[in-house]
């Protein structure tokens, strides 16, 4: 016997992978390993994904690369200070998470002159699961 607990459940094979550039940023904010790595945070946090584990690495003479393993998936962030460009990608499997609102967190902290982002779903139509 099964039991409808009006959630849908855990390990769907559907998704949303979210791809965005954003250009004209702050060449100090794309430098600031600590700025990113709260920021990824924080924008993880508002859009419902589950931060497991953050690693960052800073290179020389400039830039840094954040990963965030997330219980739904992945995120990272890719900065070329010296071009004020950043690639993101944040994926999350299911309909819990929101990775669309984590990229428009971070697009709020980080103010870009113009932004590319777009949205490819991944997996199996489980749309009748999310409403």
């Amino acid at each position: 016997m099964s039991v409808d607990t009006g959630t849908p459940p855990v390990g769907l094979f559907t998704g949303r992978h979210v791809l965005a550039e954003l250009e004209g940023v702050d060449p100090e904010l794309l430098d600031d390993e600590q700025f990113l790595r709260e920021t990824l945070h924080d924008a993880l946090s508002q859009s419902h994904a589950t931060v497991c584990q953050m690693i960052a690495k800073r290179f020389e003479p400039q830039g840094v690369t954040v990963l965030a393993l997330l219980s739904e998936s992945h995120a990272s962030l890719h900065t070329y200070p010296e071009d004020g460009s950043i690639f993101i990608d944040v994926f999350t499997c299911g309909h819990t998470a929101e990775p669309e609102r984590a990229v428009q967190v971070l697009a709020a902290a980080l103010k870009p002159a113009a932004q590319h982002v777009r949205t490819i779903h991944r997996g199996r139509d489980y749309a009748e699961l999310a409403s």
